[in-house]
């Protein structure tokens, strides 16, 4: 098992990275070929994932009784 501290940052390193990886390959759809309509719904669903992600983040690291 993690300590908490390490919880803490390898949750913030992972979410962190994910949202980067995210937000990039949304910004390069709607950016590109399908245009900002196109895109529009890979944004809806990013931004979907995006809160569930930070969600399940401060759950795990802040929420939880050890």
């Amino acid at each position: 098992m993690l300590n908490r501290q390490t919880k803490i940052i390898v949750g913030l390193i992972a979410t962190a990275l994910m949202s980067v990886f995210i937000i990039g390959l949304a910004h390069s759809i709607s950016t590109g070929f399908a245009g900002f309509w196109g895109g529009l719904p890979f944004w809806v669903i990013s931004i979907t994932v995006l809160m569930m992600a930070v969600y399940n983040f401060w759950e795990e690291c802040f929420n939880k009784k050890d």
